[in-house]
């Protein structure tokens, strides 16, 4: 039972767990996968589920289930089920018939609020007809304990009718078959059998920690990139703190050929990057935002951008999380669109470079969380609302995962829209995630409506954003309103 081994039974790894640990009532750690299709006669409830049921096996982490360890001597397994019931992870909504997208971004929001069942494996999928445009919302709801949006955009490949992408062989892998849940003594003497067993790999891991970090403060030092602190540099802005359970979303799409010709534009800018023109557009949002409800933050703010790990020629992965966390700037204190776009890139190209010199090394430490504790420490602190009290670690997470490249369809239908977004964090009542699909780029935003109140009018600013980065005149709203 080892979290690298292969079997029907393994250990979770320390990375993985700790989302479930992170878990609170006000806090869900789950994320959404969110496609539009349009109707075929094809595209039922019915056929949805057999579909989905059948190609199960090529997706292995929607067959795990989650089984706690007694006393919590480590961290749980996951068990491969034989068989799931439709009926605890299947879900049909309906709009009316005149339903708008407004209307479906509400039940995203609505089927974001609420936690997963854990006596089943941690996905649910939520069909939603009744539409006004005829189209069909499919809403996926996976835990990120068991993917992350790497491992996601993989499994996505298994559920879509790919025509002219000749998939790795990873990707359509058959999963193990399943198992009994082992016994509570079986499950005690493994747990303690590879607690012993990690402890040899302690002083290793010392040893590389000490390098990352000792190579990342010298990288800081020597480069004086200004790349911001956690906590010490996040001002305090009205969508930071305590998180409530309820959940709001809304969705933006753009062209990716503008967000690439802003990058041409500005391709004076050293080593500008897609992802860092992404974080410019979220960034003249946020300062239309803030400007609107009369917000003026005492510095920038800050970003939390998760990484992916995974070598770039690696096999496609299935399940499981391989990411990081780098820090970076917003600039929403830089008036000027270019200008701000040259801080972020070279503020973000900095701190990716510190990312790289500390590796998994911190990460790595998680495999020795005591699971207890752990889970004990986050609830005490959701319960008694701790963000109140500091500075949140960053103001916003945003995050940009590359989806399909092209036109595709599921179940015979055309994939007509595609959106991702992971959850939020106490602290951080905001997520901007982005998946590009075919030539658009669509932003998703996941907020707590008991902070961020109006999520959709956040969304309505990144146009203009986008606008003011290509050059283009934007009003402001004071004129908008005249």
């Amino acid at each position: 039972m080892t979290a690298t081994g292969k079997g029907a039974v393994r250990r979770m790894s320390g990375a993985d767990a700790g989302f479930l640990y992170l878990e609170t009532p006000s806090m869900h750690m789950h994320t959404l996968k969110i496609g539009l299709v349009d109707a075929t006669p094809e595209m039922t409830y019915d056929n949805l589920v057999k579909a989905m049921l059948f190609r199960l096996r090529r997706m292995p982490a929607l067959r795990r289930l989650v089984v706690p360890v007694p006393f919590a001597l480590n961290h749980p397994v996951l068990v491969t089920q034989r068989r799931v019931d439709p009926d605890r992870h299947f879900f049909h909504h309906h709009l009316g018939g005149e339903g708008s997208m407004r209307d479906f971004e509400q039940v995203v929001g609505e089927i974001a609020s609420t936690p997963l069942d854990r006596d089943v494996p941690l996905w649910e999928i939520h069909l939603c007809e009744g539409l006004a445009d005829g189209r069909i919302g499919i809403v996926g709801k996976i835990h990120h304990s068991l993917a992350d949006g790497i491992a996601a955009n993989a499994m996505l490949a298994n559920v879509m009718d790919v025509t002219s992408v000749e998939l790795r062989s990873g990707y359509v892998a058959d999963a193990e078959e399943g198992a009994e849940v082992p016994s509570r003594p079986r499950l005690v003497g493994a747990a303690l059998r590879d607690a012993i067993a990690q402890l040899l790999d302690v002083p290793g891991l010392l040893v590389r920690t000490a390098r990352a970090v000792t190579g990342m403060l010298r990288y800081r030092h020597r480069e004086s990139s200004g790349v911001p602190l956690p906590i010490k540099d996040a001002p305090r802005v009205s969508f930071n703190g305590p998180l409530t359970p309820r959940r709001t979303f809304a969705t933006v799409t753009l062209s990716l050929a503008d967000l690439k010709a802003v990058r041409r534009q500005h391709e004076a800018v050293a080593g500008l990057t897609l992802n860092d023109v992404v974080l410019a557009v979220t960034s003249g949002a946020l300062r239309r935002w803030l400007e609107a409800r009369g917000e003026r933050p005492s510095a920038s703010l800050t970003a939390g951008v998760p990484v992916g790990m995974d070598p770039r020629d690696s096999d496609p992965r299935l399940f499981g999380n391989n990411v990081s966390n780098l820090f970076t700037t917003l600039a929403t204190d830089v008036d000027d669109p270019a200008e701000r776009l040259r801080v972020i890139s070279t503020t973000a190209r900095h701190a990716k470079a510190m990312n790289q010199h500390l590796g998994t090394s911190l990460a790595d430490w998680s495999q020795f969380a005591p699971p207890a504790p752990f889970a004990a420490a986050v609830r005490a602190y959701s319960r008694h609302r701790g963000a109140r009290f500091h500075n949140a670690p960053f103001s916003a997470i945003v995050s940009n995962v590359p989806g399909p490249r092209e036109r595709v369809k599921i179940g015979g239908a055309h994939l007509s829209d595609l959106f991702s977004v992971g959850p939020i964090i106490e602290g951080i009542g905001l997520n901007v995630t982005v998946w590009s699909y075919s030539d658009r780029m669509n932003f998703s935003l996941l907020a707590c409506p008991d902070l961020l109140p109006d999520v959709e009018a956040l969304a309505a600013h990144f146009p203009a954003a986008l606008a003011e980065l290509l050059g283009e005149r934007v009003e402001s709203k004071n004129q908008e309103s005249a």
